[in-house]
């Protein structure tokens, strides 16, 4: 052990040595200010580079793979971040939405509602049905209106113990007419809210037998005739009045303010007066 320790310093000593004997040869022959080399000095100069190398590659070596193990890291961490940062904007809109469903439960004190989660969405039918953690188990049943702060989403249409299914105003044809009131000055235009257009992103409000005008940016809401749907829940505001294929009965374009893209937490209405 004492024999191989004393043969590493010698090895290091003798390292140190050429080291310096070259550099201070290199030294000489950056002094040579002629430019001009003689063969010798050429000779020696060559040496001292290729000899250089030899010694400094190792170190080089070690060097690179030190630089590459930071780099590897700092993509690492850049990636760890990135990944963070997405989690933080997502955590973000959850409690968003969160916040809305908990003013909406303010708003909403004295009725009988129920917060629920959706906990699956196909993406074949993401504009036709959702699916709420909410079941029989929780007093939930068909036809109830499920609703966010912006205003009403759809109606319960399957249920079981533990979970419902819920069809969208986003459908091209709603299974159940849905009865609202158009707000016109202090009268209301009472028509049914029949399915909703793809092309402008519209739901139809259609059977309105009055020929009284709607101005654009009227307030629609349900208007509490059916039996299971409240009165004044927002359905949204009139974008547009046109007529029908054959020309005879008007169709009100009305545009909701619910973002259908991005449904996370829902509130399901049971009977009662939702107005004020």
């Amino acid at each position: 052990m004492y024999k191989k320790r004393k043969q590493k310093k010698y090895k290091r000593i003798g390292i140190i040595a050429l080291l310096v004997i070259f550099s201070f040869i290199g030294s000489i022959l950056v002094l040579n200010r002629s430019g001009k080399l003689t063969p010798v000095e050429m000779w020696l100069k060559d040496s001292v580079l290729f000899i250089q190398k030899v010694i400094l590659k190792p170190l080089h070596l070690v060097e690179d793979k030190v630089t590459d193990q930071e780099l590897k890291k700092l993509k690492e961490q850049a990636s760890s971040y990135k990944t963070l940062e997405v989690k933080n904007k997502e955590l973000e809109i959850q409690l968003k939405e969160l916040k809305k469903v908990l003013d909406l439960n303010t708003a909403l004190s004295d009725q009988s509602y129920l917060n629920a989660t959706v906990i699956n969405r196909n993406a074949s039918y993401w504009y036709q049905m959702i699916t709420l953690d909410k079941g029989k188990k929780s007093g939930i049943k068909i036809d109830l209106p499920v609703v966010v702060n912006e205003g009403l989403v759809g109606l319960i249409s399957s249920v079981s113990n533990f979970s419902s299914s819920v069809k969208l105003l986003t459908m091209d044809e709603l299974p159940k007419q849905i009865s609202v009131k158009i707000e016109v000055g202090e009268n209301h235009i009472y028509g049914l809210l029949t399915g909703y257009n793809s092309s402008n992103k519209t739901l139809k409000v259609e059977g309105i037998s009055e020929n009284t005008e709607i101005p654009v940016g009227s307030l629609v809401t349900t208007s509490g005739l059916g039996e299971n749907i409240p009165a004044g829940i927002i359905v949204g505001y009139v974008k547009g009045v046109t007529s029908d294929n054959f020309d005879l009965a008007r169709v009100v374009e009305v545009e909701s303010k619910v973002n259908f893209d991005a449904l996370s937490y829902v509130i399901v209405l049971k009977r009662g007066d939702v107005e004020s």
